[in-house]
């Protein structure tokens, strides 16, 4: 009969630490694996038996290692890292503890799994992913010509787009000081060549992803403030829908649940979770400020909800409905409108 391993890995960003444990959760094997030693990796993994587990954390760095081993043939499990902390806290915390607490909870079946997306679709995300990063860098670049101008006192009223044709032309001719003057010119050649790259990279998306994700990606597109290319990014970073087993498990895989923790009969509700989706969040709570202008019953809740506890809890609130209506949306390949009218409809018909 063929032996069993169980093995866990520590990843690190120069070398792999590597548990080997038997079927009894006997150390059989304790490892330390140089990054750059990439054939040794495979020579190393392919000596055991195909299908063998071997766990990692869903840490910097995962991917490459998940990619190497599934080459060997070998069962990758992706265990997440905040859960594994909270089960196996330990007083001592070494990389070789580390390994050995992944490999002993895969070997019990205690391991809490993380999703491991295919590798195309990890593409398509990092695709998507730099093209936001870009928009951020732009529009952190558009604040500081904006700040500028508010330290010198300086309005720019009728001109509604400050980086338009009639707006950069405003900015040309002012008259400032040398530094504050030069300063804002940078900014501009920036953004200019930030529009640039942003161009080739959206151009770049088209054709990748012509075909890919469209179905998901246009019944995401009928929430008002969801644009093409964050109707793109939801649908990757989301993925497949049937793997959450209910809208709550989608808010909490965004970040838009509270934590919660209970003792007896009282329930506590805390912050919003941190280990959480960063793209599918910001993408909801930038949708809000369009959705609450264009959906009345929507607008009343969060006007209602601003005057009692602020507006940055009304926003949460909204992009939790919005995130639960995108579950039901996928769930039945409907658009917003066609939801709204079913849950309308639903609660005319309820006893």
């Amino acid at each position: 009969m063929e032996e069993l391993y169980h093995i866990g890995i520590d990843i690190h960003r120069k070398f792999l630490v590597v548990a080997v444990l038997d079927e009894e959760g006997e150390l059989l094997e304790m490892k330390r694996i140089e990054v750059g030693a990439r054939e040794f990796l495979k020579e190393y993994f392919s000596c055991f038996p195909e299908g063998t587990p071997v766990v990692i954390e869903a840490t910097s760095g995962w991917e490459w290692v998940n990619d190497l081993l599934e080459e060997c043939g070998k069962e990758v499990k992706l265990a997440n890292p905040h859960k594994v902390k909270l089960i196996a806290e330990a007083t001592i915390k070494t990389d070789k503890i580390d390994a050995c607490v992944l490999a002993h909870l895969e070997r019990t079946n205690f391991l809490p799994l993380s999703y491991i997306p295919p590798k195309q679709v990890r593409e398509y995300r990092e695709l998507l992913r730099h093209r936001i990063r870009l928009v951020r860098v732009k529009t952190s670049l558009k604040n500081r010509v904006h700040s500028i101008l508010t330290r010198m006192g300086i309005l720019h009223e009728g001109i509604t787009d400050l980086f338009g044709k009639r707006g950069r032309e405003f900015l040309a001719n002012l008259e400032l000081p040398g530094q504050y003057k030069k300063s804002i010119e940078d900014y501009l050649e920036l953004i200019e060549s930030l529009e640039g790259y942003i161009k080739e990279i959206e151009k770049e998306i088209k054709r990748i992803l012509k075909g890919e994700l469209k179905e998901e990606a246009e019944i995401l597109m009928s929430v008002c403030g969801i644009s093409y290319f964050s109707a793109l990014l939801l649908s990757a970073e989301i993925g497949d829908i049937e793997r959450f087993s209910s809208a709550k498990k989608l808010c909490s895989y965004v970040g838009l649940a509270p934590t919660t923790t209970q003792s007896g009969e009282k329930m506590y509700h805390g912050h919003l979770k941190r280990d959480s989706n960063k793209y599918i969040k910001w993408v909801l709570l930038e949708a809000v400020e369009h959705l609450i202008k264009k959906d009345k019953a929507i607008g009343y809740r969060y006007y209602k909800k601003m005057r009692s506890k602020g507006k940055n809890k009304a926003r949460v609130m909204v992009a939790q409905k919005l995130c639960r209506s995108i579950y039901a949306m996928l769930k039945h390949r409907e658009g917003y409108q066609e939801l709204r009218k079913r849950m309308a409809k639903k609660i005319r018909v309820s006893p």
